[in-house]
């Protein structure tokens, strides 16, 4: 067969795949050619490697034909079957004909059948449950059994239920009509509340979701043996039916229930106005994106899921599992109450029939909207408009503060983010290809079960400690059930990633031989990331190594350099220099050549490596290059990286001018790498030695163990503001590696106080190395405590109002008596609802969105529920908003970086991928972006991103009034005090709560005057007094009350109150953070969750306070009030946290001593919000960094 009769042959439509294949196999001196796949409208054939080079036995033909299968996993949390149902469409094309019949070319043909393919994987989730259902019903009917008589598959029993539940709920949309239609209002109606957005959903959907939410929701509840059969609260199950409900209602219906003014009449005044504001947001949002994205209010949600959950309940049945007689089926789900931490909660529950039926069947999950794209995807233009072809999603994740969603709308509207839409669009532009070398070598490790690389064992051998004799001393059982608690969440975390890696094999199955593409969205900080969540390049080291370009290049010279370079770099030899990487690669050519060749069962070599699936795909691309004849014309797909050097740090040293610290980031010239890590250890070493020559316990039993490593974690996380609790446990982690038999009977040498000791010396250290960093990130937070303790003048102005009895957030209808009554008891009400905002030099908005809310309770037809629901006017967590600043600055700034490189790369015609400071291009094209890189990162710094960043917030924030605080035994606040003790008629009044607000009033008025350009009226200005004029007067600035969080936020600083606590104090929530901060795909993210703290996992910022996560869901009236969830953490840390004790020689248990901690009173005042002059810049010149060949590399 010619080669030109064999590409027509395989270009052919004439045949099946299977056809395909044997007459593949008929040429076998032909290259390895997967079947055609379509991008950009064109038939694209894509090789594993070179056409030039005739593939080894291991890579022939035949193989590349089977696609082998990939052992499951059991008790499958969401369901892999329902995942492979979402890929049958790569599977099975008689799923979907090719449209021969269309008219166009073949080319046209090829582009039309992408689409169809990209719409069907995008298709209505929901509606194919529903399908899927009833065909499972049908299947049955056929053979004669109905679904209620025997045990039908789940597919068919969640049809028999949405059937059963459409009486009720057209009933229920009845009697809505019915009250909505009533000249009559009925105080208290749920009806009238949630009727409104009931309409705009058609009852099957609203069955179909509530189904499928329930299920999901248990399925992930049950993934766990330990777990299994347990229920989910209703206030997280409730607000996750209306969160999917909201998303399903479409934009007509919505316009059609706002626009009544009969449906509106009906409703409170409260509720008319919040219904008036929602409609006036969608018809806004309407015009611009053409879809609608407005939150509905929260206890509509709640009620109306409520409603849901109590007909589903009402008959959801479940026929048994055996013939021991019993005919009547069983209730499937129950209405149940527990207690947890003391509250009591409702949940609902499935039977244990559902819950041993969920075990055996997966349920089919709304997975499809998620998965890989195999067209370009949409490019953006605007909020919503962008990424997948079938659906619009923002272009902002998980905004949690709807302030950033108006802030970026506005900007999209002005065009200011037309660059970051550009910007994302060269990231999702970019085809990907799956390394079926890879593929294969991961596939037989996983289906062997056994922990290679970073896959985690099918049984994990695991070994329980014997439960103690009876008479054992308590601490030593409590010491056995918390090492039993850990070693089963250990095993439970071995299961939760094995059930993840599967799902990203099956991905990569489905789409081995077709192009696929990344849409991407960003945080709110303005970082890029990929929308798919199974399978992509920010994945863990198996997904990166699965994963090449789909367009490939000539080597060259610099190609084959930069391709021995990049398997040095990912085997973990990366603080060489590059020639002596390039000579590592060739030193252990063999071992390079064993590892593609017998992978699994030869020396093995490439599972020694940092990355080591990376470096297996980095063997076998550099192997099929050498085996040519010409290794530079050698055609590479692999993606070569360019790491940062500890890149926050990078940003750091050039605001703040550091030479030394520029020198450890690389961004001065220098013949070899320098390292940050070892510059550091070494620092700390240098003082432990001291120390230990000098008697010091701690720092003997340390001597010759502070490496590389104990150090790294802490060092690449303080400059994004890890606390000294948080550096504390990362180190304590490598401690206990590295001394496993560190006796217990010494209290002031056990692991946890040695870690202390080691991270008091990094901080200290680091606080060495960037001097400049540290008098930026003291301004940062400065800027930030001024904010966050600030009153806008539009706030201001309401005080007023309020305090003169004009009550300005109710509705004007109101004017009864009742009103009346209302508003003699309105006193003003002093709030914090500033944000910390800034604009990126791409010119996005970026809001902090550190809220503290408050919960509240509805009463629903199944039980009382209270819940939190998160909005711009509540006020602001002032310790986020200060500790938050620098780190999502410093973010912020980064994710401009790397925009501004991928816009230069597409304008030069190179591929490029990133995972935020890791930039990815093909090899040849390195040098080019290097380039590339520099120029980006001097074209940012050239410009006082610090001053512009100080001039913004003068003008943001112009006219607003700061609560300062200074020391009370200062010479100003001696004075302040005195001025007050006259001034109220007692030093007892003289600081109280209730004098702010007209200490406020005066001081603005006071400012007012000043700023007058009558002279009269300023030198009445002049001429009051108020705490703001004494402070100001004394010209003091010790005098300011620095709060602690300023001090932690400084790199290298330590505030001594936290650094004296005693172990016990940290609490059990920095090892959550430490744990978590490690491997995201744990069990410790999770209980991290469950917990309610925020974990900073490579940066990204995982906040527990979406609406679902923090819902409340406790049964009863609240009588106390409303509840502020920000101190969440520090309740768990005084119920929750075990005092730690150190067991002595004789075997009693102590309690460590406390340290007192310095107390220092404060007395506050207000001030005009300035802001402290900008630091003075060192003298490091950020354009020599073009010079550094290790800035990136």
């Amino acid at each position: 067969m010619g080669p030109l009769v064999h590409k027509e042959t395989l270009t052919s439509d004439n045949y099946t795949e299977s056809e395909l294949a044997i007459l593949n196999g008929a040429c076998p001196n032909e290259p390895d050619a997967p079947f055609p796949s379509v991008a950009n409208g064109n038939v694209v054939e894509s090789s594993i490697h070179s056409t030039d080079i005739e593939p080894s036995s291991d890579n022939a033909l035949g193989q590349s034909a089977f696609i082998p299968e990939i052992l499951a996993v059991e008790q499958k949390g969401l369901g892999l079957d329902a995942l492979k149902k979402s890929l049958s469409i790569f599977t099975d094309k008689a799923t979907l004909p090719y449209p021969h019949d269309m008219r166009g070319t073949k080319e046209e043909k090829d582009k039309a059948y992408a689409y169809m393919r990209e719409a069907r994987i995008e298709q209505d989730a929901v509606d194919a449950a529903m399908e899927r259902w009833r065909a499972d019903t049908e299947q049955m009917a056929k053979v004669g059994i109905h679904p209620t008589l025997r045990s039908p598959p789940v597919g068919a029993l969640m049809w028999d239920w949405h059937q059963r539940m459409l009486p009720l709920l057209k009933q229920e949309l009845a009697e809505v009509r019915r009250v909505l239609d009533s000249e009559e209002h009925a105080s208290g109606e749920d009806r009238q509340l949630y009727g409104p957005f009931m309409e705009s959903l058609k009852v099957e959907k609203l069955a179909a979701i509530t189904i499928l939410t329930i299920l999901a929701q248990l399925s992930r509840k049950n993934r766990d043996n330990a777990s299994a059969g347990s229920g989910v609260k209703m206030g997280h199950l409730t607000m996750s039916i209306g969160q999917a409900l909201q998303q399903e209602s479409d934009l007509e219906e919505y316009k059609k229930q706002v626009s009544s003014k009969s449906r509106l009449k009906l409703l409170s005044p409260n509720q008319q106005l919040q219904a008036a504001r929602a409609a006036k947001r969608a018809s806004r949002r309407y015009d611009r994106s053409g879809s609608i994205d407005f939150d509905w209010p929260a206890d509509v949600r709640i009620k109306l899921g409520a409603m849901l959950v109590s007909k589903l309940i009402e008959v959801a049945t479940i026929p048994p599992e055996n013939d021991n007689g019993i005919l009547e089926a069983q209730p499937a789900f129950y209405h149940t109450f527990g207690f947890q931490s003391g509250r009591k909660y409702g949940f609902i529950t499935p039977s244990p029939l559902l819950t041993a039926k969920l075990k055996k069947e997966p349920v089919y999950a709304a997975l499809a909207k998620r998965l890989p794209m195999v067209v370009e995807p949409r490019p953006w233009t605007g909020f919503e408009k962008g990424g997948f072809i079938e659906h619009s999603v923002p272009v902002l994740r998980q905004a949690s503060d709807k302030l950033q969603v108006e802030y970026a709308r506005a900007a999209a509207d002005r065009g200011d983010m037309d660059q970051i839409y550009a910007g994302l669009d060269v990231l999702g532009k970019t085809a990907w290809r799956i390394n079926r070398d890879v593929f294969d070598v991961q596939v037989e490790a996983w289906n062997s079960g056994k922990p290679i690389a970073n896959f985690a064992p099918l049984n994990p051998e695991i070994s329980f400690p014997p439960e103690p004799e009876a008479g054992t001393d308590k601490f030593k059982i409590k010491a056995w059930v918390r090492r039993c608690k850990e070693l089963n969440d250990e095993k439970s975390g071995f299961h939760s990633k094995r059930c993840f890696q599967n799902f990203q094999l099956e991905v990569a199955r489905a789409y081995l031989n077709e192009d696929m593409y990344f849409p991407h969205n960003l945080d709110f900080r303005g970082r890029a990331y990929p929308i798919p969540p199974y399978l992509n390049h920010m994945g863990a080291d198996n997904c990166r190594g699965l994963l090449r370009f789909s367009k490939g290049k000539e080597l060259g010279t610099a190609g084959l350099f930069w391709l021995k370079v990049h398997l040095a770099n990912v085997y973990g030899y990366d603080k060489a220099s590059l020639q002596e990487r390039e000579a590592f690669a060739m030193e252990h050519l063999e071992d390079v050549y064993d590892s593609a060749t017998n992978p699994l069962n030869g020396k093995r070599w490439w599972l020694g490596a940092e990355d080591e699936w990376q470096c297996l795909a980095a063997c076998f691309e550099l192997k099929y290059a050498l085996d040519t004849p010409d290794p530079t014309r050698y055609v590479s797909h692999l993606p070569i990286h360019q790491d940062g050097t500890c890149n926050g740090l990078q940003h750091y040293a050039a605001l703040g001018g550091d030479k030394a610290g520029a020198q450890q980031v690389n961004l001065e010239p220098r013949d070899r790498p320098s390292d940050i890590y070892s510059a550091v250890a070494s620092l700390v070493e240098a003082e432990v030695d001291t120390e230990a020559a000098e008697g010091n316990m701690k720092a003997v039993t340390l001597k010759g163990k502070i490496t590389r490593k104990v150090v790294k974690q802490t060092v690449m996380t303080n400059v994004y503001g890890v606390t000294y609790i948080g550096a504390r446990a990362q180190v304590q982690k490598q401690l206990e590696i590295l001394l496993p038999d560190l006796p217990r009977d010494n209290p002031d040498l056990t692991h946890n106080v040695l870690a202390g000791y080691v991270a008091a010396k990094i901080f200290k250290s680091l606080g060495v190395l960037f001097t400049g960093a540290r008098a930026i990130q003291k301004w940062f937070g400065e800027c930030a405590n001024r904010i966050a303790t600030a009153i806008t003048s539009e706030q201001i102005e309401q005080l007023g109002r309020e305090s003169r009895g004009e009550v300005v957030h109710l509705a004007p209808k109101l004017k009864d008596q009742a009103y009346q009554k209302v508003k003699r008891k309105i006193q003003p009400t002093l709030v914090f609802r500033s944000s910390v905002i800034w604009t990126t030099p791409l010119k996005m908005p970026v809001v902090q969105p550190y809220r503290s809310v408050k919960s509240r309770e509805i009463a629903t037809n199944i039980q009382n529920i209270s819940f939190v629901d998160p909005h711009a006017t509540d006020p602001i967590s002032r310790r986020k908003q200060l500790q938050g600043f620098p780190p999502n600055f410093i973010h912020s700034l980064d994710a401009t970086h790397m925009l501004l490189s991928a816009l230069k790369c597409d304008e030069k015609g190179l591929s490029f991928a990133s995972v935020h400071d890791s930039f990815w291009t093909h090899a040849a094209d390195i040098p080019k972006m290097n380039l590339v890189l520099r120029d980006a990162f001097v074209a940012m710094h050239g410009e006082d991103i610090i001053g512009r960043l100080a001039s913004e917030f003068a003008a943001r924030y112009k006219g607003s009034m700061y609560l300062a605080s200074v020391y009370k035994k200062s010479k100003v606040g001696e004075q302040i005090h005195a001025w007050r003790s006259g001034k109220h008629m007692g030093k007892r009044h003289a600081h109280s709560v209730k004098h702010q607000i007209p200490e406020l009033f005066e001081e603005t008025k006071r400012q007012r005057l000043l700023s007058s350009e009558d002279p009269e009226l300023r030198k009445q200005g002049e001429g009051m007094v108020t705490p703001a004029s004494i402070f100001l007067g004394a010209n003091d600035p010790s005098a300011f009350a620095i709060p602690s969080e300023i001090a932690m936020s400084e790199l290298g600083n330590i505030d001594e109150s936290v650094n004296a606590a005693s172990p016990e104090e940290a609490g059990e929530n920095a090892d959550l953070f430490a744990s978590a901060f490690s491997d995201p795909s744990s069990a410790a993210l999770a209980e991290a969750v469950e917990h309610n703290t925020a974990v900073d996992v490579e940066g990204e910022q995982y906040e527990t306070n979406s609406d679902s996560d923090e819902a409340m869901d406790s049964v009863g009236a609240v009588t106390s009030g409303e509840r502020d969830t920000s101190d969440k953490e520090k309740v768990i840390l005084d119920r929750v946290t075990e005092v730690t004790r150190e067991l002595r020689a004789d075997g009693a248990y102590v309690i460590p001593p406390r340290k007192p901690r310095p107390q220092h009173h404060k007395i506050s005042l207000w001030l005009p919000l300035t802001f402290p002059p900008v630091p003075a810049k060192g003298d490091f010149d950020v354009t020599r960094l073009k010079e550094s060949q290790y800035f990136f590399s």
